[in-house]
């Protein structure tokens, strides 16, 4: 595991969580549904950055 796919993943978790704490909250829907279309493309680009697809 490289170290950019580790970030990225890390990072995808952490705006997962996020995304919990924040409908948690009531905020508004377009928040939340922005911060899991960036969640999902760091935790992708982490997947797919690992070493096992080659």
């Amino acid at each position: 595991m490289t170290g950019l796919s580790t970030i990225l993943i890390v990072v995808g978790l952490f705006l997962v969580g996020g995304i919990i704490s924040f409908a948690k909250q009531d905020m508004p829907k377009s928040l939340i549904v922005l911060l899991s279309i960036g969640a999902a493309m760091c935790l992708a680009a982490g997947v797919l950055r690992l070493e096992v697809w080659n």
